[in-house]
């Protein structure tokens, strides 16, 4: 969506000074290649381009960095852990740190001297993001346009940007290691990446709290494996059915 706000505004004239991107730490390398390419677009362009990145790592923040915790019994039962461990639904720790404080500090030191105008690329579609109050000064051109998520996409392939099959194996494009993402997208995941696959059941060792409430990678893995010999011998993997249930409660999962 963001890139193509940022190709369609450059394409109309519309004045841009500045292009802002964030970087996690755990992007797909397909994602830092695309960035590249876009960066190389906006500099030939004349239009400044700024990476920002937290000082301190995703990894030093997971299991690493030392956390005042108001909940006792995380303190008692992984004794005073250390990282604020994989994030949930409602501590997500990454998308502030790594992203909204490391923008925060340098739109605040960019409104010393200017007044500002914010682009955002929110889909016509995402009316649960246009709510949000953070959202609300800035300027959404797509939804201006009517553009909806899937005509994002379509535009960006029309002009030759297509993350190397990103989107078509994922729903979402976030950081690959994530634990809110759907279940489809970590067996893909597992299947076309198996060395972050490996790398995501490695980080899962490390912490003190389960990938998700529901699972760790070990039981997704698991599962997946499980799924796969079930499709391999025409079975069913519907976890509605009585008969895959069963099958996956042996496992422990």
């Amino acid at each position: 969506d963001s890139t193509a706000m940022l190709l369609r505004l450059m394409e109309l004239g519309e004045p841009i000074d500045e292009v802002i991107w964030c970087d996690t730490y755990k992007e797909f390398p397909a994602l830092y290649r695309h960035v590249s390419k876009i960066k190389s677009v906006v500099e030939a362009a004349g239009i400044k381009f700024t990476e920002l990145k937290s000082d301190v790592s995703f990894d030093y923040l997971m299991f690493e960095k030392p956390v005042k915790r108001k909940n006792n019994e995380i303190k008692e039962k992984y004794n005073d852990p250390l990282g604020f461990s994989w994030a949930g639904p409602r501590l997500r720790w990454c998308t502030r740190a790594l992203k909204i404080d490391i923008m925060k500090k340098h739109l605040s030191a960019l409104r010393k001297q200017y007044e500002l105008v914010e682009y955002t690329g929110i889909a016509a579609d995402e009316q649960y993001r246009l709510e949000r109050k953070a959202n609300a000064d800035h300027i959404h051109p797509l939804v201006e346009w009517g553009w909806t998520e899937q005509m994002c996409l379509e535009y960006c392939y029309s002009k030759g940007y297509d993350w190397e099959g990103l989107y078509k194996l994922f729903d979402r494009v976030s950081c690959w290691c994530c634990p809110l993402q759907s279940l489809d997208n970590l067996r893909s995941l597992r299947k076309n990446f198996p060395d972050l696959w490996e790398e995501l059941r490695q980080m899962d060792k490390r912490t003190w709290r389960n990938f998700r409430a529901d699972y760790t990678v070990e039981q997704f893995e698991k599962r997946f494996a499980l799924e796969d010999e079930r499709t391999a011998q025409g079975l069913t993997i519907n976890p509605r059915s009585k008969e895959f249930r069963t099958a996956l409660k042996s496992l422990g999962g």
